[in-house]
């Protein structure tokens, strides 16, 4: 495992980087360290944001010198030992194909599979929630089986709807709010990722573990209603 190192991200940000790889061991060393620099509540620190492999943290530079932040952050970094294994797994529905998943069939002819098949392959690994960002909720998942990855669209969409399930290269997500992408559309969930109004405003978090559960297109309806009205329609099941 490599040393972690300081990335300077413009005068008053910096990143704390593990590694170079997307791997759940320094994902949890990441969480380790931003769970860490919350708890010591250092002068200065504004925000701290998880990726798949290090901590941004933002800076207050009226408050404290992002130099010097950064070096003790550092200091924290090497010492911080990852987090337990998730206390949360997620089972979502999933409506595939169709209009809720317009680019199973191709993917699928991709692979030489059937779109069932493509179904299946997707639907049955336990993915691990690396990251949330690019739109508020969106969170991106490793644990893709390496058989369907798929690099991602020469010519991304100006919009996919809210609630995508898609795949892009070896990752795979759970979209949140209608946005462009350039990933594959395999189906969408009713879930709401992201509400404003809601407690807690995004439902999934880095660490959390997720399996997707198909479903018919004729539970949509009900279970888009449910989810509109504020029910997670998400379950958290045992590990």
């Amino acid at each position: 495992m490599l040393e972690p190192r300081i990335l300077i991200c413009g005068e008053y940000a910096f990143a704390i980087e593990y590694g170079t790889t997307v791997d759940p061991d320094l994902n949890a060393r990441v969480l380790a360290l931003d769970a860490a620099l919350n708890a010591a509540k250092m002068p200065g620190v504004v925000e701290t944001v998880p990726t798949y492999r290090s901590l941004l943290v933002h800076v207050d530079p009226l408050v404290a010198d992002p130099a010097a932040l950064a070096a003790e952050a550092l200091k924290l970094a090497r010492t911080v030992e990852p987090l337990a294994a998730s206390m949360r797994r997620w089972r979502v529905p999933v409506v595939y194909g169709g209009a809720f998943g317009i680019d199973l069939e191709d993917i699928a002819a991709r692979h030489e599979l059937t779109p069932q098949q493509l179904i299946e392959k997707h639907s049955a690994p336990v993915y691990r929630a690396y990251m949330v960002g690019f739109m508020p909720g969106f969170t991106y998942l490793g644990g893709l089986d390496q058989s369907i990855a798929t690099p991602r669209r020469e010519n991304p969409r100006a919009k996919t709807p809210a609630g995508t399930i898609s795949i892009g290269g070896i990752q795979a997500a759970v979209a949140s709010v209608e946005a462009p992408s350039g990933w594959h559309l395999l189906g969408r969930t009713p879930v709401r990722t992201f509400m404003a109004k809601r407690d807690p405003v995004f439902l999934l978090a880095p660490g959390d573990e997720i399996t997707f559960e198909p479903v018919p297109a004729g539970r949509w309806d009900e279970l888009d209603r449910r989810a509109a009205a504020g029910d997670p329609v998400a379950e958290i099941v045992p590990s």
